[in-house]
């Protein structure tokens, strides 16, 4: 009967370590491949403005106010070139001449 909780700890230890080494490996992983970063933050006053994120191959263009954070526009790969060297501003100006081209 010992016998058979000593392997039944030992499973459960097993089991935990493979866990906390798995999400250890993930969170390395996620630190180095940079999933998701900030391109830029334009402010238009005390906690408001327009935020772009990178997230993976698309470029999200965000509405931030204090209450909530809405989806301005998305861009897939291609769509939106961004010099790495640019200032935000110049960016987004960009933008807006692009979205008045539109027609939106």
């Amino acid at each position: 009967m010992t016998g058979a909780y000593v392997q039944m700890a030992a499973a459960l230890v097993f089991v935990v370590l493979l866990i906390v080494a798995t999400a250890f490996i993930f969170k390395k992983k996620q630190a180095g491949t940079g999933f998701m970063s900030i391109v830029g933050y334009q402010p238009f006053g005390p906690k408001k403005g327009v935020a772009a994120l990178r997230v993976g191959k698309e470029v999200l263009i965000l509405g931030v106010t204090p209450n909530e954070m809405r989806l301005l526009k998305t861009f897939g790969e291609g769509e939106l070139e961004l010099p790495e060297g640019e200032a935000f501003h110049n960016k987004f100006e960009r933008f807006r001449a692009r979205i008045k081209a539109e027609g939106k």
